[in-house]
């Protein structure tokens, strides 16, 4: 398994021979308004720039995985910039419909039993954020990996700690796990994303799993830095387990 950061929540994912794209927000640096009611509204979105091409990051890409329509999760750019019969998975048949609304024709709703090829994937629940901002924030998904070469893999995408990742940690015992850890907020109603104390949550309940903290620094309103979640893990004890990649970023496991 090899991952690669590539910005925001969006990465790659090499596993069992595939190559698999996550949430592509493709665009260039300050290509949309920054999102409004939230920090930093003089910078536009994303608010820097791709660590490689477009072309580097879609070569060779088996199937796309986009775990709810947010603008920094899937993007005009990435709808143009992806072939139209790539292979591309969505969390419900409401997403999968306005995918294929935009021209895409191979779109397959994520389900418990899933198989891409001979990779087992499997929806995972999640809520993006506590309380009435769930209301606004709207549905969202993760997505575990299997393969009997390959270790398991948990993409909890835009969740924050709650009963419902612990249940899927408890259930599928992942080895890696890759958390939205920016912690981005509005001006008003909590983290949408992971923050230090939902991370460390992850990390005692998987506690010899390697967690990758992704979604940093990229939007404006991102709430928690990667030197700020480094300081957090180092006070912890817990720096060998917690990976806080910059963009461009890979690991092998």
């Amino acid at each position: 398994m090899k991952i690669q950061q590539i910005r925001n929540a969006t990465i790659v994912v090499n596993y069992a021979g595939k190559k698999i794209l996550v949430d592509p927000m493709l665009a260039e640096k300050g290509t949309y308004p920054p999102f409004p009611n939230s920090a930093r509204q003089d910078q536009n979105n994303p608010i820097v720039d791709l660590p490689t091409s477009i072309e580097n990051i879609l070569k060779d890409v088996d199937a796309v995985i986009v775990t709810h329509l947010h603008l920094d999760h899937w993007d005009d750019t990435a709808k143009d910039a992806l072939p139209k019969d790539i292979k591309l998975f969505a969390q419900n048949e409401e997403d999968a419909a306005l995918i294929r609304d935009a021209g895409f024709h191979n779109v397959e709703v994520l389900k418990e039993d899933t198989t891409f090829a001979d990779i087992q994937l499997t929806k995972t629940k999640g809520e993006h954020g506590r309380g009435p901002i769930l209301e606004v924030a709207g549905h969202v998904c993760g997505v575990v990996f299997e393969h009997p070469s390959e270790k398991t893999l948990y993409v909890a995408g835009d969740t924050v700690w709650y009963d419902g990742v612990k249940e899927e940690i408890n259930k599928h015992d992942p080895e890696v796990i890759i958390v939205n850890g920016g912690d981005n907020q509005f001006l008003e109603g909590g983290s949408l994303v992971m923050n230090t104390d939902d991370i460390y949550e992850v990390h005692k309940a998987a506690p010899k799993a390697k967690i990758i903290s992704v979604h940093m620094e990229a939007v404006n309103h991102w709430g928690l830095s990667r030197e700020e979640l480094k300081g957090y893990i180092r006070d912890k004890g817990i720096l060998s387990n917690v990976l806080v990649p910059n963009d461009g970023d890979a690991y092998n496991f």
